[in-house]
């Protein structure tokens, strides 16, 4: 049956995503009109195409499992000189993201994997392109903020020439309904 390459993330919600997307294309990077903005929670992972059933039950169960959360992206950072990639920093929800992709890539786990670089959520904004693209790109967005709550991830495919389609979206748990508290009734003591 082959092998397929997986990826798993958290999509940056309308209309920052598309701002996003259209901002990582005007810095240069190709790239990016295959690639949904996202924070990556698993990075593009080869794995034998017969595992999906599995894969999807993993997910389900730390999805099941997961809680909403806030996200907050609050300006721009870099990881040059080791990789040429300019980000939006993750100021609130890096935590959470940092539990997620640990379950996710769990030892013994149908995606189990190390990784390259020690994980450090973010959007990337700019990935390749040359050193002067990479300076605007962090200079322009230095001021961007964007904030949302997060209430799942999805599962990516990437397909034919780099292209990464949505396969399946997990859904979080809701918060569990607070009950009011019943009003205490006053009973006057016997006489």
């Amino acid at each position: 049956m082959g092998t397929v390459t997986l990826g798993v993330s958290i999509a940056v919600p309308e209309p920052h995503g598309s701002l996003l997307q259209r901002c990582r294309l005007g810095f240069g990077d190709a790239a990016a009109a295959g690639i949904f903005t996202h924070v990556t929670l698993l990075p593009p992972t080869e794995v034998d195409a017969a595992s999906r059933a599995v894969i999807d039950e993993h997910l389900a169960g730390i999805a099941a499992g997961a809680r909403p959360f806030r996200m907050r992206l609050c300006g721009t950072d870099t990881f040059r000189p080791l990789s040429p990639v300019v980000y939006l920093r993750v100021v609130e929800g890096g935590p959470a993201c940092g539990r997620l992709q640990e379950r996710i890539r769990e030892r013994g786990g149908p995606l189990a994997r190390e990784l390259q670089f020690p994980y450090h959520p973010h959007v990337t904004v700019a990935h390749g392109v040359a050193e002067g693209a990479m300076d605007i790109a962090q200079a322009e967005l230095a001021d961007y903020e964007a904030a949302w709550t997060v209430s799942g991830f999805s599962l990516y495919e990437q397909g034919p020439g780099g292209i990464w389609a949505p396969r399946r979206e997990f859904r979080f748990a809701p918060y569990p309904r607070q009950r009011s508290p019943l009003p205490r009734q006053w009973a006057p003591e016997a006489a």
